[in-house]
């Protein structure tokens, strides 16, 4: 896995992404609630955009699936609401 040094933060419809580091964007939706976090990570072929959300019970971040586009992550993380 190659390190992503800075990478652009993707444009996905309907939603609001803002950076929480350089590689991770919390997801709101259009009322401002957040929905989950998209993070990008650089692999041989391609960026892999990962979905996660917020397990309260555990107190860590759950990984629901990894997608070859910002928008197929961000839908995962809508379906998971």
């Amino acid at each position: 896995m190659a390190i992503i040094h800075e990478i652009e933060a993707p444009l996905v419809r309907g939603v609001t992404l803002r950076p929480v580091s350089k590689k991770r964007w919390r997801v709101l939706d259009r009322a401002g609630r957040v929905i989950g976090h998209l993070r990008a990570d650089q692999e041989r072929d391609g960026v892999r955009f990962h979905a996660e959300r917020f397990d309260m019970a555990a107190a860590r971040l759950r990984d629901p699936g990894a997608f070859w586009s910002a928008r197929e992550a961000v839908e995962c993380l809508r379906y998971l609401r």
